[in-house]
């Protein structure tokens, strides 16, 4: 099996696409093997099911170009750092021993995404060590970089997603039991947020407020706990044409 450089996590399916697609595009464009998982199958979403959900994640996975796309089995709504999911995602890590992850900033709104934050960090740690016996190799991440959810964050860097937002949006669009769709017919019963029309349009404006700060027309935000190390500052600001 093909070693990642990138791998993204989210709890649930569309957690990576709504939140850091551009990015993960970005990255699978320039050439850099790049895979997601979700967690969980988003079994208890208002709508969808697990089935329709999969199908969902893999289109998303095929739009992003991405090398490789796993769904775990933890239960949706009670993701626990227990040890059986640490062991889990080191089996994961230890599969395509990923230079980078990604996974959803530790404050947020949902109960999964936050866990699923210490879930990756606790487990990429745990990965690196080889008396943690899963019959692989031990294999430790080089660094884990945070995505922005519900609650914002001051972040470390921004990244420029003006030539893969359109992409992003068509990722996301492939979620049709989840994102707002004109043609579709909802009760008052299974109406959510993320189905509205306003949700959708959140995504592009947070990506336009995000682009603005770096002078550019969109951009996604991240976090990393650690300073970042520069031997040459002067490729941080390259020359004005």
């Amino acid at each position: 099996m093909e070693a990642l450089e990138v791998l993204a996590f989210g709890a649930h399916p569309d957690d990576v696409e709504l939140m850091a697609g551009g990015t993960i595009i970005k990255l699978a464009k320039l050439g850099y093997p790049t895979g997601m998982v979700s967690l969980t199958a988003g079994e208890s979403g208002t709508r969808g099911t697990p089935a329709e959900r999969a199908r969902e994640f893999a289109d998303a996975a095929e739009i992003m170009g991405l090398s490789a796309h796993r769904m775990l089995d933890l239960p949706d709504g009670f993701v626990s750092a227990d040890r059986e999911s640490k062991l889990k995602i080191i089996r994961i890590l230890r599969t395509y021993r990923p230079r980078i992850l990604f996974a959803p900033y530790w404050r947020t709104r949902h109960p999964d995404h936050g866990t699923c934050s210490i879930l990756v960090r606790e487990a990429a740690f745990l990965s690196g060590l080889k008396k943690i016996d899963t019959g692989q190799p031990a294999h430790r991440p080089a660094k884990i970089i945070y995505y922005c959810e519900h609650y914002p964050f001051q972040p470390s860097f921004i990244v420029d997603v003006s030539d893969t937002i359109e992409q992003r949006l068509k990722a996301v669009r492939a979620y049709k039991s989840q994102i707002f769709n004109a043609d579709a017919v909802y009760t008052d019963d299974d109406k959510t947020y993320v189905s509205s029309p306003e949700y959708f349009q959140s995504l592009i404006s947070r990506a336009q407020f995000w682009g603005h700060r770096i002078g550019v027309l969109y951009g996604e935000p991240f976090l990393v706990r650690e300073p970042l190390g520069v031997e040459n500052p002067l490729l941080l600001f390259p020359a004005k044409s």
